[in-house]
């Protein structure tokens, strides 16, 4: 009777004779399995790479060197043309898939060859091996080397996936020179990536690395004969498994040319110069493929113009420029121009000019007068006196060593006059010019001792980039943002160094600057342009700077050696280039507009005696209008115009009382001694006021001063926490018959006109006391205090 054996008993006496087997193959897996999983580097770190840089359009701007002085650039092995991938295994290496790294059979018919029939030498390596070789910089020319070759590649295979290995062979091979993988001989051959390949020049590419000492002719673009020939076997078995592609025959058939490495892109050097200092400086290892904000076509567009004006003005010595172009709506460096000429030798042409420290001369007057508005020093109608002025040890003088005397703010900034820029400046506090501009992030500045109020006119340096920073963030309507040169540099909020009004108001006087060529009729109305010159001490530099559409551009001329030249002068020398470069962007980018600027909500319009800057009594010949920040911009009731009561016999003034006297009114402009006398020192007629000695008040009008009746003398408001919005007090007060305007003044900050007989209705916006003044169009005037509450 035979016995039944159950299935897991057949078992038990299969593994007991198959267990020392079983458990070396599973130590085997373990073995394997530890290896791979084993943390060990990637493959890609073995060898430096390059970096290409990129435009924001993805132009190839320049293909830098690895660190041991080869082209080689790493490409994942996703982003490598799949033709490419498939002809290099169909060239080199079929049985890739399969091998263990090492091929026993086309090792044994490469030593045939090789050593038996001594023919041309045959290494059998697979694609593995020759990894292998690249790697540890075999000699694979003798058994031993080969054995070492086949040790290392089964060292790789171990430690590697089958598709780690080949795209590192793929990124390492040579492929001719100084070119090593694909990813850089795809850029310098054929100038594209890697993954928009064509089937003839992927085919190419497959079977340079077998033939990689000279792949063109000598002296030419052609590949070499055997090189094409090669190719073209490739392309005649590939057909065998894509018979699809025989379509491409013709191209086959043609010749086929590669371009040669001097003709690799090396495109806006001093911006791709900086990116390449500033990873050395912080050790950051840059990444095989950087994308910058340089866009290509502006930076061409500017290159021309650098160079064209360059040549046209050679005469006057004017040899070197710099241009920087700034988008200040990611803040991204769009050109950068930092020398006429990058390879002239005699300009220190590699020098970035738009990195070099050097005196702004007055570029910086416009933040002068933006801090001025927000610490409620003037307004942009604000009469300043440019008359010869000291400012403790220090005498400024104007450019052009005269003196204009009253000049609004708008047209001190316009005409550059140092006088009025030195006063403001010595006016600010908290923060003066100094602090502001450590604030917003200008290098290297000495002692505020040090410079005293020169720095307005220049003492300081800075850089075009800061420069055109600080530009940038008045477009921005006063938040600073770091300026971006890579496209991944983070774009941050900013922070917020002008009020939005101040700003405005500055980017508004500087629009009314006007071209120094619009007497030829240069077009300049389309689209506002907003700028300022500057000239350094002694004629080193020449600058302007200024903002139109969405773009800052920053010009300066001068010499990197320092060298002084007469012709550098701002208007002068660097606002033709400036203006230039605006009309030829405007060309070429003909649909370019501002971006969307909405009007600041705390900015008011008022009408103002051009005269005097200040609000206009009846008695004021010439009005026009300011913008001025409510509770905020210093204004007051025209003085400069005053009435006097003239006696017809004599033609003084009559002296009081007038009843009985045969007198009339005349209008005089009262001008301070120090404006007068520059009036008569420039020729400029001015009707003194006569002067009678022989009474008291003699020619003063006779009226009685406003009487404020309403808020209510000894009386405190209310104002309830719900509806402190709504809460309004009423200002009014009587006046005299000849009365036509009556203006309202809240601690001396200016809140609104009214007429006699009507209200003026004004909102408080926190309880305590104030001081509410009223003045007439006569400058007479009234005041009284107000306490204002808060109840529940």
């Amino acid at each position: 009777m035979l016995a039944i054996t159950s299935p897991w008993s057949w078992f038990v006496r299969w593994f007991q004779r198959w267990q020392n087997w079983l458990v070396g193959l599973a130590l085997l897996v373990a073995v394997l399995a530890g290896c791979r999983l084993w943390p060990h580097p990637p493959l890609r770190e073995r060898l430096p790479s390059s970096t290409a840089f990129y435009d924001d359009n993805g132009h190839l701007l320049r293909l830098t060197l690895a660190s041991d002085q080869q082209y080689r650039l790493w490409v994942p092995l996703q982003q490598i043309s799949p033709q490419l991938v498939q002809g290099v295994l169909l060239h080199e290496d079929r049985w890739y898939w399969w091998h263990p790294g090492f091929n026993a059979w086309g090792l044994l018919r490469g030593a045939w060859v090789t050593y038996v029939r001594h023919r041309h030498p045959q290494g059998g390596s697979t694609i593995t091996m020759q990894l292998a070789r690249l790697l540890w910089g075999l000699d694979t020319r003798t058994p031993s080397g080969k054995l070492r070759q086949i040790a290392h590649a089964l060292q790789l295979e171990l430690f590697y996936s089958k598709r780690d290995i080949l795209e590192a062979y793929l990124n390492d091979a040579p492929y001719g020179s100084n070119v090593q993988g694909v990813g850089a001989a795809s850029l310098a051959y054929f100038g594209k990536p890697a993954s928009d390949l064509t089937l003839p020049e992927a085919l190419t590419l497959a079977v340079i690395p077998q033939q990689p000492s000279r792949p063109l002719q000598k002296g030419g673009m052609l590949i070499n004969p055997a090189l094409a020939q090669a190719r073209n076997g490739l392309y005649a078995r590939w057909l065998h498994g894509h018979p699809r592609d025989a379509s491409f025959k013709p191209l086959f058939d043609l010749p086929l040319t590669l371009r040669p490495l001097a003709k690799l892109p090396f495109e806006a050097p001093h911006a791709v110069d900086q990116l390449i200092a500033a990873q050395r400086v912080s050790g950051e290892r840059l990444p095989p493929r950087v994308v910058t904000t340089i866009d290509l076509d502006l930076q061409h567009g500017l290159e021309r113009q650098v160079a064209n004006y360059v040549q046209r003005n050679s005469s006057r010595g004017i040899r070197n420029a710099a241009v920087l172009l700034i988008d200040t709506r990611d803040m991204g460096i769009k050109a950068m121009v930092g020398s006429a000429n990058y390879f002239d030798a005699g300009i220190e042409g590699q020098n970035n000019g738009t990195n070099a420290k050097r005196s702004p001369g007055s570029a910086l007057k416009p933040f002068i007068y933006a801090l001025g508005f927000d610490q409620g020093i003037l307004h942009p109608q604000t009469v300043l006196r440019d008359v010869p002025t000291s400012f403790g040890p220090y005498t400024p003088e104007n450019f052009d060593g005269h003196f204009l005397g009253p000049i609004t703010a708008t047209q001190a900034l316009i005409r550059s006059r140092n006088i009025p820029a030195v006063w403001v400046a010595s006016q600010l506090h908290q923060p003066s010019l100094y602090d502001f501009l450590r604030e917003a992030g200008i290098s290297r500045l000495a002692s505020e001792q040090h410079y005293g109020l020169a720095l307005v006119l220049g003492g300081g340096e800075v850089t075009m980039q800061e420069l055109g920073d600080l530009y940038a963030m008045l477009a921005n309507r006063g938040v600073l943002q770091p300026l971006r040169l890579r496209e991944d540099d983070p774009q941050v909020s900013g922070t917020r160094l002008l009020s939005d009004a101040s700003s405005f108001m500055v980017m508004d006087m500087l629009r009314q600057n006007p071209r120094p060529d619009a007497a030829f009729g240069a077009e300049s109305t389309r689209l506002p342009v907003y700028w300022k010159t500057g000239t350094s001490w002694a004629f080193h530099d020449a600058w302007t700077a200024g903002s139109f559409g969405p773009y800052v551009l920053v010009v300066w001329v001068g010499n990197f050696d320092g060298t002084a030249n007469p012709a550098f002068v701002g208007v002068d020398a660097a606002a033709p280039l400036f203006f230039q470069s605006v009309d030829a962007l405007r060309a070429e980018r003909p649909h370019m507009q501002e971006p969307v600027r909405h009007m600041p909500a705390d900015l008011k319009r008022v009408e103002i005696c051009l005269a005097s800057g200040d609000l206009p009594s009846q008695w004021c010949p010439q009005r026009g209008w300011t913008w001025f920040i409510p509770g905020k911009s210093p204004i007051r009731v025209d003085t400069i115009h005053r009435p006097l009561v003239i006696d017809d016999a004599t033609g003084l003034p009559a002296c009081p009382p007038y009843a009985d006297k045969h007198t009339h009114v005349e209008v005089f402009e009262f001008w301070p001694s120090d404006l007068a006398q520059v009036f008569a020192q420039a020729g400029i007629p001015r009707r003194k006021p006569p002067q009678n000695p022989a009474c008291l008040d003699a020619g003063r009008p006779m009226g009685d001063p406003p009487q404020i009746t309403s808020p209510l003398r000894a009386s405190t408001y209310a104002m309830r926490l719900d509806q402190a919005d709504r809460t309004s007090i009423a200002f009014s007060a009587t006046a005299d018959a000849d009365v036509h305007a009556l203006y309202w003044f809240v601690d001396d900050a200016y809140v609104g006109q009214g007429r006699p007989g009507t209200s003026l209705f004004w909102q408080a916006r926190n309880a305590g006391s104030y001081r509410v003044r009223v003045v007439d169009d006569h400058g007479r005037s009234d005041e009284r205090p107000l306490q204002v509450s808060l109840i529940q």
